[in-house]
């Protein structure tokens, strides 16, 4: 039975349903597994829009035979879908982590400094298509780190301890590593001993983050090896410093699967879920019997209501003149099938020379300006999901349809220019926002000598926000 919800639906679920719908769409699990079923693994992550930045020739050339094996055999192994599927996420539309370096697995060779697999996410302002990095990096820091503003591997953030995540083989331990959202907190003591063994120490302390501004500090403990660790409070407050030195015990230990908590709520069903993580939930339990014969996720069709419908069930059908006209695809465009082309053609001109236009050109007009799926394709280009994104453009509006001056062309016009800005950022010609280096042109900011960089659509929302508010001081200083 599904939960009920005392007064409304926490604003965190439905960020993960819409994510659950559309940041990892059907057909890349499905082409991902495809590829990856015959052992084409580079195949599986270009579908699962997960870019390489090595080669395993190279590879065996610097550290030998035996650990590019190793490398190699973990790569079969990968789902880039899945590790698409529980990658961090941030609030409010769901879109990846910003700039985070995540270890996926940890080689050891004899005589050298141990190298991690890991995976890149770019920083917001070049975010664009939602794409990540498969790269390598070194402990011994020898080599460059590259123009990511944070190449190092994330405490809080690995998965090199939860291959579950990401590992197709090992996918089945999922619900027994995911904790309950009743008791979220059951399996702390298991993973901070994995934790802890990572680190070369049986015993000792570590922190957890709760939140955005808490933290607390366990400490894993038991009388002897024959007993079952268990935490503990430290006794003694530790300083700042040592705080900050303790292994973190990682996120995905930590939080609850937002799956379950969205089987539990209702708001998805288990065919819904990705084939891996549903066997998974399914094997152990956690998938309810409601949740499994539920009704399906909506998922945003194509089909919108083109203008003031008569009857709610045909979106496609306008009131015009007093009669009830039919809008539908002809010749690959919208248009109003009951009226006679050169009727159309005299309507069309005269609207061109001011007159009143027919109410079926102006349902057609606003489909092509703001149609009611503009939702659904803003999410998907939100996602990188630009295939999906055109696919319910044309389902609507045709593939030969021309776009109009509108909301719907400004997405895809602003989704086209940010991806000019992760092409820039993944070649490394800009490392920084380009409006951070507007400051070498420009008029300069009256006081301060500097100048004020310039707003386009390509700039994130919240620094145009913040440059733009007014009740932002114009100096800081005053001479």
């Amino acid at each position: 039975m599904a939960h009920l919800f005392a007064n409304e639906i926490p604003t965190r679920l439905l960020m993960w349903q819409r994510v659950r719908e559309y940041a990892v769409p059907l057909s890349m699990i499905e082409t991902a597994t495809a590829r990856r079923a015959v052992g084409d693994w580079a195949g599986a992550c270009a579908a699962a829009r997960l870019d390489v930045g090595f080669g395993l020739r190279a590879v065996r050339d610097r550290h030998g035979t035996d650990l590019t094996n190793r490398l190699r055999a973990d790569l079969r192994r990968l789902a880039p879908d899945l590790l698409r599927w529980h990658m961090p996420r941030i609030a409010p539309d769901g879109r990846l982590r910003h700039g985070l370096t995540i270890s996926l697995a940890r080689y050891r060779s004899s005589g050298a400094a141990p190298l991690h697999l890991v995976v890149r996410t770019p920083p917001g302002w070049a975010d664009a298509g939602q794409r990540m990095v498969l790269n390598l990096w070194e402990e011994s820091g020898h080599r460059p780190p590259g123009h990511h503003p944070h190449p190092h591997p994330d405490r809080r953030f690995r998965l090199d301890l939860h291959r579950h995540l990401w590992d197709a083989e090992r996918s089945g331990e999922l619900f027994r590593r995911c904790g309950t959202p009743d008791r979220p907190q059951g399996r702390w003591a298991a993973e901070a001993e994995l934790l802890l063994r990572s680190e070369g120490r049986a015993r000792g302390a570590f922190t957890v983050r709760l939140g955005a501004r808490s933290r607390t500090v366990l400490e894993l403990f038991a009388p002897d090896d024959s007993h079952v660790p268990a935490l503990r409070p430290v006794r003694e407050a530790l300083p700042p410093q040592e705080v900050a030195a303790l292994p973190v015990l990682p996120e995905a230990a930590v939080r609850v699967l937002p799956d379950l908590e969205l089987l539990r709520a209702g708001l998805i069903t288990a065919d819904r879920l990705h084939p891996l993580v549903a066997a998974a939930l399914w094997k152990g339990g956690g998938v309810p019997v409601a949740a499994a014969a539920g009704p399906a996720v909506h998922t945003g069709s194509p089909a919108a209501t083109v203008g003031p419908a008569v009857d709610t069930s045909d979106p496609h059908r306008v009131e015009c003149r007093g009669e009830v006209h039919r809008i539908a695809l002809r010749d690959g465009v919208l248009t109003a099938v009951d009226h006679d082309p050169a009727q159309l053609r005299r309507e069309k001109l005269l609207v061109a020379l001011g007159g009143p236009a027919l109410p079926c050109l102006r349902a057609i007009d606003a489909v092509h300006r703001s149609p009611q799926a503009l939702p659904a394709v803003r999410e998907r280009l939100c996602h990188g999901d630009v295939a999906g994104a055109l696919d319910v453009v044309e389902g609507l509006l045709g593939p030969g349809a021309v776009l109009r001056d509108g909301p719907l062309r400004d997405e895809l016009e602003s989704a086209a220019a940010r991806r000019i800005d992760h092409g820039l950022f993944r070649s490394g010609l800009v490392s920084v926002h380009p409006a951070a280096g507007a400051a070498e042109a420009g008029d300069t900011t009256a006081g301060t000598g500097r100048r004020r960089p310039r707003l386009d659509r390509a700039a994130p929302a919240a620094l145009r926000q913040k440059l733009s508010s007014r009740a932002r001081p114009r100096n800081g200083l005053t001479r």
